[in-house]
């Protein structure tokens, strides 16, 4: 089984919005409320400043990915969303997504990767601190929730 990812369209969006429903609890702590409309995600995934792209086993449509190449605050490229349906959690393609990412970035000279987890977000702490990213500030979301953020150094 082949790994990849495709460019979010707006045609699609409504595939985005079934993986991004599939998860309620994130909803939950990210928005207040365990359900999402195609309005609440169509401008933070189909927007100039993001690169919004699906995760792809050969063809089906198993999770999302959403970033910043370069953060205007601190000039590093920040991974702002990855998302894996429900029904596909617990196989390792969070793990083997984020690894796709990275050699994406290192491909494009990128050094360093940050990204910002909610604090409630227990698994997620869990699972960045594997992949090797280190906790270096907290920060205040636009809706008054705690992030804990995390950069990883990048090695080729």
């Amino acid at each position: 089984m082949s790994m990849y990812f495709e460019e979010v369209s707006k045609d699609a969006l409504y595939i985005a919005l079934e993986i991004i429903n599939s998860n309620p609890t994130y909803n939950t702590f990210e928005n207040g409320k365990a359900v999402r409309t195609i309005t609440d995600i169509e401008g933070e995934l189909l927007n100039p400043n993001t690169i919004s792209v699906f995760i792809k086993l050969d063809d089906t449509f198993i999770g999302l990915l959403d970033y910043l190449m370069e953060n205007p605050k601190d000039k590093c490229p920040w991974l702002g969303l990855l998302m894996i349906h429900n029904d596909y959690h617990g196989y390792g393609f969070g793990t083997q997504a984020y690894t796709l990412y990275e050699s994406a970035m290192l491909e494009r000279g990128v050094q360093r990767v940050r990204i910002g987890v909610l604090k409630e977000n227990l698994k997620a702490h869990t699972f960045w601190k594997s992949l090797g990213f280190n906790y270096f500030k907290t920060a205040v979301g636009h809706n008054g929730i705690e992030i804990l953020c995390y950069e990883k150094e990048l090695i080729s």
